[in-house]
């Protein structure tokens, strides 16, 4: 039987092991339905939990690589007869526990949890519309992407015209609001009262328009 490995080190003396995989169901309940429906979201992490004593020969410097190991977090590889039917690549030490009980000299238990630690999917080409190119003008898609990133070119021009019009009706309101600083306010008969008043709203909704256009023109502006 091979002796189950943690990168180069050899775990000699392994008292159980245990391997477990949960494949994350969320159970549906269904109206007049006997029994409850399980979807399946994806499976989650392998995990391996591993029992065992560090014998004393070599008990010190394998209890410093483990150690090392775990609490480094990095990604390590496992090989064991109980993994043989599974697809993993790397695995990473969940948890590690040592114990050092009176007994055998130099003997030290220890308990390890090592859990499945995929690759991540390619990521996505850089394209003229997020990678959507790579489907073809009118293809799987079912729509033009050469006429999208013109509809897109299209919306960032119009953000462009609205942030300057948002920028003319500040200065404009700014202008009025100056004039009113020349009358009493307090006056109700006062002609630019009214006036006054209209501006102040003018200049808060020109400063909600100038801030969506800006939100629209950066969005349209990113690659």
């Amino acid at each position: 039987m091979p002796v189950p490995m943690i990168d180069d080190l050899e775990l000699k003396a392994v008292q159980c092991i245990r391997q477990e995989s949960d494949q994350e169901f969320v159970e549906q309940k269904i109206a007049g339905l006997d029994g409850t429906l399980h979807q399946k979201l994806g499976r989650g992490s392998h995990r391996v939990f591993i029992s065992g004593v560090l014998l004393p020969a070599t008990a010190e410097s394998d209890l410093r690589k483990l150690q090392t190991m775990a609490a480094a977090g990095e990604e390590v590889t496992f090989t064991a007869d109980i993994t043989t039917a599974l697809t993993i690549d790397k695995m990473v030490i969940a948890a590690f526990a040592a114990e050092q009980h009176v007994g055998p000299a130099g003997q030290i238990a220890y308990a390890i949890t090592l859990a499945e630690s995929p690759a991540l999917p390619s990521a996505a080409e850089v394209g003229g519309f997020g990678g959507l190119d790579a489907f073809g003008t009118g293809g799987d898609l079912g729509f033009d992407t050469a006429a999208l990133g013109s509809v897109l070119d299209g919306v960032a021009s119009q953000a462009g015209n609205v942030l300057a019009a948002a920028d003319k009706i500040a200065a404009a309101v700014e202008q009025i609001q100056a004039l009113t600083k020349l009358a009493d306010l307090k006056n109700l008969g006062n002609p630019v009262k009214p006036l006054s008043d209209t501006a102040g709203r003018v200049a808060a909704a020109s400063a909600k328009l100038h801030d969506v256009s800006v939100i629209v023109t950066s969005v349209t502006e990113e690659p």
